[in-house]
């Protein structure tokens, strides 16, 4: 059996490994697009580190682009197989990928009119479209959590809650050969214990060969003991004290039911001001929907909450915008109000404008709740930058910024090493993914002195193949 890095090899993006097995039947663990900007992968998510046609099925961890993104680009390519996940992330796969191809195409128009501009070539087709997110659609086969199935007669597959995003899985594969049973585990991405809505992760099966994700492996976040209190705290300075807007932005799944599942609190508990919260991001919508879909997902806390209010995302107030004319309206209003929105770095959907009408005004607050690149809006606002250029103007920073890191989906070197730890017998070699190199090769050394002494411990590089007996 062989196991190749088709990606996320010293990246924190474009998740994609191929197992191929003695008889020549292939395996892709996901299929990500590469987002980010690396001038030595610029040409990552057009090719492929195989022949789309030959590989008989993907077996997807979640439904992250970074993670899915390119599926619709191997159907396109010519794969026909069947693509297997958990329910929960069929469901939001299917509408991150259509958002994924609008993305695309509008991409295209615009490189195109960019390049004629310039005497560039053109380019003669999108990555993908709407269409070829449909088809890829009827290839995919969900199962619920620890329910093992068979996707080749001598491999035998099972998903267990990673803990990360709604229906988000760690895989495990008992494969079959030379008489034996080679157990190899994928980690796919590791969430954190004791975070709202979603169940804590829950460990693999004990596995010889682990493919582990390692984005925060040099790093420790900060305990939320009080998040709640420090964001109805947030809410009042802002929206109470100086009556201005807060302006959140969001990733539009996993971040964003987990603010209005808080603010939920808050209502009930009534310590929310009477003040209009807009959730605006059709993307977040429709995925809140998808959340609301799948209680049997939910941690025992929230599973109770249900039991005093049955709907956790929606209170009097609550406000989904899904008009791209309601979402302009906002900006005029000068009442306070919070507003939460796409996407999380600010780099990109609705909250550019919020941000380009509100950010001069000092009544107004900006509050970042997740990772942000550095050279993004939310990284610069996070660096305590006092200007942003939006969509070509300077805006000055006037607005009070506030940061709240403790929101992270992804376990800590520590958490991930407890993840890990039933696996301290059992692993003869652990591959290191999903990750930059530095971070890696700092967890590589934490984990050889915290339980995995002595313990093989690879970073591959991308395009990597090794032999697995």
């Amino acid at each position: 059996m062989k196991l190749k890095f088709c990606g996320a090899a010293r990246e924190v993006t474009g998740s994609c490994h191929l197992i191929t097995l003695q008889d020549g039947y292939k395996i892709l663990l996901d299929c990500g697009l590469y987002q980010g900007e690396n001038d030595n992968l610029d040409d990552f998510n057009d090719k492929f580190f195989f022949k789309p046609h030959e590989i008989d099925c993907v077996i997807l961890s979640h439904a992250h682009i970074d993670h899915c993104g390119r599926l619709p680009k191997l159907v396109k390519n010519g794969f026909t197989g069947s693509i297997f996940c958990t329910h929960p992330t069929k469901g939001l796969t299917s509408i991150l990928l259509v958002d994924s191809a609008k993305i695309q195409e509008e991409d295209f128009k615009y490189y195109n009119r960019k390049a004629k501009k310039n005497n560039l070539p053109l380019r003669k087709e999108p990555l993908y479209t709407v269409t070829d997110v449909y088809k890829t659609m009827k290839q995919f086969v969900s199962y619920g959590y620890d329910n093992s199935f068979h996707v080749h007669p001598s491999v035998k597959v099972l998903f267990r809650d990673a803990g990360h995003i709604l229906g988000s899985a760690n895989v495990s594969l008992h494969i079959k050969e030379n008489n034996r049973t080679i157990r190899l585990d994928f980690t796919g991405d590791i969430g954190r214990p004791n975070r709202p809505i979603l169940r804590d992760p829950v460990q693999m099966l004990e596995a010889e060969y682990i493919i582990c994700e390692s984005t925060y492996g040099n790093k420790e976040h900060q305990s939320a003991p009080n998040e709640l209190n420090t964001l109805r705290d947030i809410i009042h300075r802002i929206c109470v004290e100086k009556r201005g807007k807060l302006i959140i932005p969001a990733f539009s799944v996993g971040r964003t039911q987990e603010l209005i599942y808080m603010m939920d609190q808050l209502s009930n508990a009534r310590e929310l001001p009477n003040i209009p919260v807009y959730i605006d991001s059709p993307l977040a919508v429709n995925a809140t929907d998808i959340f609301a879909a799948h209680p049997e997902c939910f941690d025992e806390e929230t599973f109770k909450y249900l039991m005093y209010d049955s709907n956790p995302f929606g209170f009097n107030n609550l406000k989904y915008v899904r008009d791209i004319r309601q979402s302009k309206r906002i900006n005029s209003f000068n009442n306070p109000c919070i507003i939460i929105s796409a996407s999380g770095m600010a780099n990109a959907g609705r909250v550019k404008h919020h941000l380009l009408n509100n950010i001069e005004n000092p009544r107004n607050g900006v509050l970042i709740v997740g990772y942000c690149t550095p050279n993004s809006p939310g990284g610069i606002l996070m660096a305590g930058g006092k200007e942003l250029s939006l969509f070509g103007q300077i805006k000055q920073v006037n607005a009070e910024v506030f940061v709240m890191d403790s929101f992270s989906a992804h376990g800590d070197r520590k958490e991930m090493t407890a993840f890990l730890s039933n696996q301290t017998n059992s692993a003869k070699t652990i591959f290191l993914v999903h990750g930059e190199y530095e971070r890696q090769t700092s967890f590589k050394e934490y984990l050889h002195h915290n339980g995995f002494e002595g313990k093989s411990i690879e970073i591959p590089s991308l395009g990597d193949e090794v032999e697995i007996e």
